[in-house]
């Protein structure tokens, strides 16, 4: 029971638990339109390569902006562009319906809406992700809210594409889209029903480009945060010809249909939604590094599995692991990066982050192409796999040096604190030791 209750810890905290619910309600909505809207593209062209524009078409947009949104996320108000960004893609959504309903939509207003929503992504990511400490006031329920958050989106990817599946056969795709913008509305009314304590952060007489390059500056001269977005890009980039690909695993490797398909794709659901259970179950947050090492690596070991496999139930297996270990790693960056940042780059350190998933997505995709077309699909995979191995085999090397550069960040906010200062053992040169949880007051329980 006590477990239980730790899971949910940070909907103790008011804003967070409006946030956690609105934001809940919209994304089963957002994971519906994207279904209806790839079903939609697919039966207005009957071509790959137009389904192929459509995810680069909301894909680049928001890497292009992303840069850009975390220079001003660090100057603006974080709710109000968090209401901005939201209200936009009610719009959108609202927009699609309209056309689909009329018979009026075609193949460039998908593509130009398309375009809208990804430069929406550039702009809502980094500032929803700066956002969030600010929701939960005892920072050190922030690793649980992030653990949370996850848990939140992989439960709506489960129950959104499901009620689209039921739903397009149905009615068509502008149910889904009409039910997406109304779903808005629900984080729209907890956004504005938020008392939020404001952020003092200084304006900057610098320029925009100026603010890149001192974001950029900040983020490259730390070597924990080079290190976790870094394999936090090669993991996603890698992640992607697995989901690419999984239509021919389940057709050509496994001889299955759309069952097989759905089958697989509930595994990586399944798994993605327990790490976060997993995470939001934690106690305390410490030894987060590690879990970025292991999980990194088990990620590739389930690619070289499902590679390996040419049984349904043992590549369903191999894709829980893989769903399991690739929402452990992410969220486990997302923590140690909110730990460590200075609070006034947090919204450009976000858009990294952003760019960590949204900007190595189309190379992966195109990677996944490539490697199938000369090597097949499994093989392809493989490399992948292996790839992410090599690279927590890396970062696992380089831990110890990262845990050293973070100690004085920790020992600041007052996470850690010296065992020289509790037992004046400072000349036997013993580690740093971590402070009762009932004591720490500012913030995360995290080590890199």
């Amino acid at each position: 029971m006590n477990r239980f209750r730790a899971m949910g810890r940070s909907l103790a905290h008011r804003n967070f638990r409006l946030f956690f619910f609105g934001q809940g309600l919209s994304l089963i909505g957002t994971w519906m339109q994207q279904v209806a809207l790839i079903w939609l593209a697919y039966r207005l062209s009957h071509s790959a390569l137009f389904l192929g524009l459509v995810g680069f078409a909301s894909q680049v947009p928001a890497a292009l902006i992303a840069p850009y949104a975390g220079v001003m996320t660090d100057r603006w108000n974080r709710q109000r562009t968090v209401f901005i960004a939201q209200f936009a893609a009610m719009v959108q959504a609202f927009l699609l319906a309209a056309l689909t309903i009329t018979g009026a939509i075609c193949g460039w207003q998908v593509l130009l809406l398309s375009i809208f929503a990804g430069l929406v992504t550039g702009f809502d990511v980094p500032a929803r992700q700066s956002f969030l400490v600010q929701m939960v006031d005892d920072r050190t329920d922030l690793a649980n809210a992030i653990a949370l958050n996850s848990s939140m989106f992989n439960a709506a990817r489960l129950v959104g594409p499901a009620l689209a599946g039921v739903m397009i056969p149905l009615l068509g795709e502008w149910p889904c889209f009409l039910i997406n913008g109304l779903s808005y509305v629900a984080v729209l009314i907890s956004l504005a029903a938020m008392r939020i304590r404001p952020v003092a952060t200084p304006r900057r007489a610098q320029g925009i480009v100026a603010g890149l390059k001192e974001g950029f500056r900040y983020v490259w001269s730390s070597p924990a945060i080079r290190m976790v977005l870094l394999l936090l890009g090669l993991v996603n980039m890698m992640s992607m010809p697995t989901i690419v690909l999984l239509p021919l695993v389940a057709g050509d490797v496994l001889h299955g249909g759309a069952a097989t398909l759905g089958l697989l794709t509930a595994a990586l659901g399944i798994g993605a939604l327990g790490a976060s259970l997993y995470l939001a179950a934690r106690r305390s947050v410490l030894g987060l590094g590690s879990v970025i090492a292991w999980m990194s690596g088990a990620f590739g070991v389930g690619m070289v599995l499902l590679s390996l496999s040419h049984s349904v139930w043992l590549s369903a297996m191999a894709l829980l692991g893989v769903g399991f270990a690739m929402i452990a790693h992410m969220a486990a960056s997302n923590t140690i990066l909110q730990t460590i940042v200075e609070e006034d780059k947090r919204g450009r350190l976000m858009s990294f982050y952003t760019l960590a998933f949204v900007g190595t997505s189309p190379l992966g995709s195109l990677l996944g192409g490539f490697l199938a077309s000369r090597l097949g699909p499994l093989a392809a995979i493989q490399f992948c796999g292996i790839a992410c191995i090599g690279g927590s085999l890396v970062f696992a090397y380089v831990l110890p040096s990262l845990r050293r550069s973070v100690r004085p960040i920790y020992i600041r906010i007052g996470v850690l604190k010296a065992s020289a200062e509790q037992a004046g053992l400072a000349m036997r040169g013993r580690n740093e030791t971590a402070i009762p949880l009932s004591h720490v007051s500012q913030g995360t329980r995290s080590a890199a």
